[in-house]
């Protein structure tokens, strides 16, 4: 006798051993499961399940109804002699999107699901991550080109104002192990850089040759040595005032916290300075810290740097010196910045997250993150909110 195949759902208020006794009420006949969906929005339950019949279909539809009424929930069964799979797309690929958004509203999603659609891509999962700081929710897509993929929901996210981070899924993505954060502008809201002119009174002079700097006249090195020079005799009480002041960005505590309690290595790579980024080491309790080192003589700057300058180059290299440290491969690596000084180890990580960054280094980086709290990067690895709450508790 060949099998029927079946499709029951069962929906209504949520409950304990609302899924055990469905599953009892089918455990009475002879079914084979082939596929089962469960979804809890708040307290409404939808339990779907796929499965090969062999026997009296009447029987079954109402062994299920029965279970259904004494749940005082809602039962549906459709029987086909033939319940073919869903069809898929040759050589497709799986990728997870995270859609950020404060708000994040119906418009917006409903522009992200077409953008999809128009790639020839199907979302098969959908799964709220967050609502606060920001609301966040997870696709499972399958697309036939994820290059295509991406860039149509990077056209998305500039058409709707929302975040939209795309990776590859599979095992590659739930092994991340090691993050490397930027300071300036990513870890902090500062330019400790910028702070310090201001004290030494040069705030004109260094913000000068940031802009030249930044229109290619002058390389990483050299802008950071001239900026440097302009605050030689600067007390150094005038530098721990500063460092004391500078403030982190919001959700940084929330980022760093986290992370840590699920297992990662997170620590800081900075064009900055060691001084600023001693101060996080011990706040945070970071795993590593890379900067450069102000000479301090006497009790006021010189205005130079010891040792050779960590440029975007440099960035890159620690990036892989830590990685090797902690033997984590570097697809398994995590690096955040903002700046173009930071492409170079962006393109060396597993995977780049461009945050709050300059178009050049959103070109480059693998996905972008726009909202002003740095806990929003933790939705990208696919951490939830609950994942979140549960850290933030005592050991």
């Amino acid at each position: 006798m060949n099998p029927t195949t079946v499709l029951a759902t069962i929906s209504g208020r949520d409950r304990p051993g609302v899924t055990a006794a469905f599953f009892a009420a089918l455990a009475a006949h002879d079914v084979e499961v082939r596929d089962v969906e469960q979804v809890v929005i708040r307290d409404r339950l939808l339990l779907a399940v796929l499965f090969d019949l062999r026997g009296d279909s009447g029987a079954l539809r109402s062994s299920v109804s029965q279970a259904a009424r004494a749940l005082g929930m809602e039962s549906e069964v459709t029987i086909a002699e033939e319940y073919p799979a869903p069809r898929r797309p040759e050589r497709t690929s799986r990728s997870h999107v995270i859609v950020i958004g404060r708000p994040l509203r119906p418009g917006a999603l409903s522009h992200v699901a077409q953008r999809i659609a128009d790639v020839g891509g199907n979302i098969e999962m959908v799964t709220q991550l967050s609502t606060e700081p920001a609301a966040s929710i997870e696709l499972v897509v399958r697309a036939p080109d994820p290059v295509r993929l991406r860039a149509a929901l990077v056209q998305a996210a500039e058409d709707t104002g929302v975040d939209v981070a795309v990776e590859p899924a599979g095992l590659r993505r739930r092994a991340k192990r090691l993050v490397v954060l930027d300071v300036d502008s990513t870890l902090i809201r500062d330019e400790a850089i910028d702070v310090l002119a201001e004290r030494a009174g040069v705030g004109a002079e260094v913000a000068a040759i940031t802009e030249r700097a930044m229109a290619g006249h002058l390389d990483f090195a050299s802008s950071l040595k001239a900026r440097v020079s302009l605050l030689a005799g600067l007390p150094l009480r005038e530098v721990e005032a500063v460092r004391d002041a500078l403030r982190l960005t919001p959700g940084a505590r929330t980022f760093v916290r986290t992370l840590r309690r699920v297992g990662y290595h997170v620590g800081v790579v900075s064009g900055g300075f060691t001084f600023f980024t001693d101060r996080f080491v011990r706040e945070l309790e970071l795993d590593f810290a890379a900067a450069n080192e102000l000479e301090i003589v006497d009790g006021v700057l010189t205005g130079r740097i010891v040792g050779p300058v960590l440029d975007r180059a440099g960035k890159a290299e620690a990036l892989r010196r830590f990685a090797a440290e902690y033997a984590v491969p570097l697809s398994q690596t995590v690096a955040v910045g903002d700046g173009a000084n930071d492409i170079d180890m962006l393109e060396a990580a597993g995977l780049g997250v461009a945050f709050n960054a300059k178009s050049a280094l959103r070109d480059a980086a693998d996905t972008a993150v726009n909202l002003p709290y740095l806990d929003t990067v933790l939705f990208v690895l696919g951490i939830s909110d609950e994942d979140v709450r549960e850290a933030a508790q005592p050991h």
